[in-house]
């Protein structure tokens, strides 16, 4: 493969980036006071909106989807280093309405839903009119194996009637509908006893309990505790067919997999940028932290780490595009936990360099890591990820 940057993204990694600097980094305190004082209008951000409305008018709009008819169709390998220069703030894939769990539903609802659906909820998504979430995990069941889940939609007619309890729906606080994983055939074989189901959150029976604190943070949509007690939604909320929403499922995470990928970088890249500045001014025990060895030492490793991440999610991103997500697995698999790992250690070495100022908000650096470390559980725990690698590896000598 050819690692020089696509034509399509020489074209818009300058404007891209430009925009970053011009718009967002500099606006981050502000939003971030802006969503603090709104609370659960945390989507009403003036400022945020501001920058949104500026991005979609200079065409930075949607560019996560490979379909042409919702955006400028940028594969895999072309969105790639777009989507790490939003990675270098909490609000970059917010600007261009490449934010999670939208990107994942939208996705979806591109792939597998209705005209009715599309014409209802997709279009709306697109143009940025509203935000969504999905309500998978459960508190009672292992979400590493969603063959287990309980939640139940039973179909009583022209309905389905929802009942059971989730957690970390993930931005259900100001969202417009949740696409919920439910059991519609508990006898059915492992893989086709659940179904994806559109939930308006008006919906009378659903209910969200709490945003569940996570390491202290519950701002923003929130990571919800959600109930459903005899949810009624009607059959043609069903997204494909009933007893496919596993299926939808590795549809779905595929591209959200490699998505957090690219952004884990772009958050790496602004954590060793910060490391070398804070390393090049701070003067003591007789020297700057840039001339002592164990500092060069943790620079040089961030880079390798880093940049041998970024050609690995380089080399995913194009055989998903040339071979499918699903020849692409191994190599989803692989980055998942290479990403996640590296930008984690990047970020302790950057805290440590940067000492108690490290560990404070006056800097990203403890916000990034408190971000970064759910990315080891979400969409997939490390440990299920390398036995699936493992498995893939053994068999072919098998």
């Amino acid at each position: 493969m050819d690692f020089e940057m696509a034509p399509r993204t020489k074209e818009y990694y300058p404007k891209v980036d430009a925009f970053m600097k011009e718009h967002v980094l500099p606006n981050e305190s502000k939003i971030d006071h802006e969503v603090e004082t709104l609370g659960e209008k945390f989507n009403d951000s003036p400022t945020m909106n501001e920058i949104r409305k500026k991005a979609k008018a200079a065409g930075l709009w949607n560019l996560f989807l490979p379909d042409s008819k919702h955006g400028p169709g940028f594969s895999n390998f072309e969105y790639a280093p777009l989507c790490e220069l939003m990675g270098r703030s909490f609000y970059g894939a917010r600007a261009f309405n490449c934010m999670a769990p939208d990107t994942g539903n939208m996705e979806i609802l591109a792939e597998f839903g209705t005209d009715e659906q599309k014409k209802k909820w997709l279009q709306k998504c697109l143009d940025g009119d509203i935000r969504t979430c999905f309500s998978m995990t459960e508190p009672d069941t292992p979400g590493s194996d969603p063959t287990q889940l309980k939640t139940r939609a039973v179909r009583e007619g022209d309905y389905y009637v929802i009942n059971g309890r989730k957690w970390f729906t993930s931005n259900a606080i100001g969202a417009a509908f949740a696409i919920a994983m439910v059991v519609t055939d508990p006898d059915a074989e492992p893989h086709r006893r659940a179904s994806q189901i559109i939930v308006p959150l008006d919906t009378p029976g659903m209910k969200i309990v709490r945003p569940v604190p996570v390491m202290g943070h519950t701002g923003g949509g929130g990571h919800c505790e959600v109930l459903y007690t005899d949810c009624k939604v009607p059959v043609t909320a069903l997204l494909g067919e009933e007893g496919g929403g596993f299926a939808i499922s590795q549809a779905r995470l595929g591209p959200g997999r490699i998505h957090h990928c690219m952004r884990t970088i772009g958050i790496a890249e602004r954590a060793i940028e910060l490391m070398c500045k804070r390393a090049n001014t701070r003067w003591t025990h007789g020297s700057y932290l840039a001339d002592k060895a164990n500092i060069q030492e943790w620079i040089a490793d961030s880079r390798i780490e880093c940049d041998s991440t970024r050609l690995m999610v380089l080399n995913a991103a194009y055989k998903m595009d040339t071979e499918g997500k699903r020849n692409a697995r191994q190599e989803i698999a692989m980055i998942k936990v290479m990403a996640a790992n590296m930008v984690m250690r990047v970020l302790d070495r950057a805290i440590q360099l940067y000492g108690a100022a490290g560990v404070s908000d006056d800097f990203p650096l403890a916000r990034f890591w408190r971000d970064s470390r759910a990315l080891r559980i979400a969409d997939g725990p490390d440990e299920v990820h390398r036995m699936t690698i493992a498995r893939r590896e053994l068999r072919k000598w098998k």
